[in-house]
């Protein structure tokens, strides 16, 4: 999979890709432009994060190379590879509950806030992927 080495992109299936958790160095890109939405990255080894229209979308510590990316506040579906484990955070529906899928196995159920921040963890390998999918229950 790899790193987004133009910190941004929409892939031919309408998906975004983003990310480069290989960096040094904070690199941002704002004003990428998708589906009507303004996109802004901010990425490097200790962080990645996405926002649309100035909200939050994903974040994960340490960075992260994401692929594939669709959602909602319903519903994301993922693929994420890092140097190592991370943990990232969604902004979904406030107070409510989802289910985390990773790999195609149940990983179990998380609760929102009252922001509506989703926090999860991931055991990962540099150069694996995992597919993630989180959906509103």
């Amino acid at each position: 999979m790899g790193v987004v080495e133009e910190l941004i992109r929409k892939e031919d299936a309408g998906a975004l890709s983003f990310g480069n958790y290989l960096l040094d160095t904070k690199t941002k890109k704002a004003d990428f432009m998708y589906e009507g939405d303004s996109y802004k990255i901010k990425t490097f080894k200790e962080i990645t994060k996405l926002e649309k229209n100035g909200t939050l979308v994903y974040e994960s510590v340490p960075g992260s190379a994401v692929t594939n990316f669709r959602g909602n506040r319903s519903v994301a579906e993922f693929d994420v590879e890092a140097a190592g484990d991370i943990s990232f955070t969604l902004e979904m529906e406030p107070s409510s509950e989802y289910k985390l899928v990773v790999n195609g196995i149940s990983a179990g159920r998380i609760p929102t806030n009252v922001g509506g921040k989703l926090n999860a963890s991931l055991s990962l390998e540099e150069g694996l992927k995992a597919s993630v999918k989180v959906m509103k229950c």
